[in-house]
């Protein structure tokens, strides 16, 4: 009696092997349901190199950012390989550049959504399975994440040696704002200063509660050793809360490329010469490993 070939069998040996379902499906009817035969099976079939490499430690590659054309989608997405050689290869790169694209099209819940994803003639799972083949290297899609900017645009920065990313959201009031040339400049700062300067949020009110808890905490227990009265206690750590903010909100950040000035008060300077308001919302960062 032939063993039944259940969809998580299938899955199983997908996972196992980075081939695809169908592949996989035909494998396990083929070795009735035996999964180290069915390996042998997909090894066969030609797809060896994935198998024999799915093991090995992917401890390389990129961060890829992109941003539809009408600045209002876009994601990052980092993607690893084996070796440093092929993590700045440019058919590595343009690949995880284009798996960007497709989380910024299609908002995938997780990994398993984004292989299940069209891209090119095939899905992701598919593709890929074939860029591994063609490099010769294991590769995985470790993160990714989608950001939109309904009323502005988007920004990006990638580091020049691919392993630190962000994209910064925009608001703003008037569409061609999106296409100025000084606005477009101030952006791309302001996205360079995110990279630099690794702030923990857009602005205070957005600062996660358990780091500002953890931050206040913290200043209290540095005011109590004072051993001044309470009411200056409470003074004391204010300000060290409020030199928080300052270093670590992005708007109340000192620009790396203007001394002196803060990007809020750079955001204002541009408004003006753009006759619209422009504000900084939110933005997200990913360095490579993290």
């Amino acid at each position: 009696m032939a063993t039944k070939i259940t969809a998580a069998l299938v899955k199983q040996l997908r996972e196992m092997t980075d081939s695809p379902m169908m592949e996989c499906k035909k494998a396990l009817v083929e070795a009735d349901g035996d999964i180290d035969k069915a390996v042998d099976v997909l090894r066969k079939m030609g797809v060896a190199k994935a198998v024999k490499r799915a093991g090995r430690e992917t401890n390389e590659g990129t961060i890829a950012a992109y941003v539809s054309d009408d600045g209002k989608t876009g994601a990052l997405l980092e993607l690893t390989c084996e070796t440093d050689f092929v993590g700045t290869n440019p058919k590595f790169v343009g690949f995880a550049n284009d798996l960007a694209k497709v989380v910024a099209e299609n908002d995938p819940a997780d990994v398993e959504a984004l292989k299940a994803c069209k891209m090119a003639e095939d899905t992701v799972a598919d593709e890929l399975t074939e860029m591994i083949h063609v490099i010769g290297e294991n590769m995985k899609i470790a993160r990714f994440q989608r950001i939109t900017a309904e009323d502005g645009a988007l920004a990006k920065y990638v580091h020049h040696n691919g392993k630190l990313a962000d994209i910064v959201a925009f608001t703003f009031g008037k569409a061609e704002t999106s296409s100025n040339e000084e606005f477009k400049s101030f952006a791309h700062d302001v996205a360079m200063q995110v990279a630099a300067a690794n702030p923990v949020a857009a602005r205070r009110e957005d600062v996660p509660a358990d780091v500002l808890e953890h931050e206040k905490g913290i200043y209290m227990a540095q005011a109590a050793e004072s051993g001044k009265p309470e009411f200056i206690q409470e003074k004391i750590a204010l300000g060290k809360l409020e030199k928080f903010y300052k270093e670590n909100c992005l708007t109340e950040q000192e620009s790396i490329k203007e001394s002196g000035v803060t990007i809020s008060e750079l955001a204002k300077k541009v408004s003006k010469a753009v006759s619209d308001d422009i504000e900084i919302v939110k933005f997200v960062r990913f360095a490579f490993g993290e």
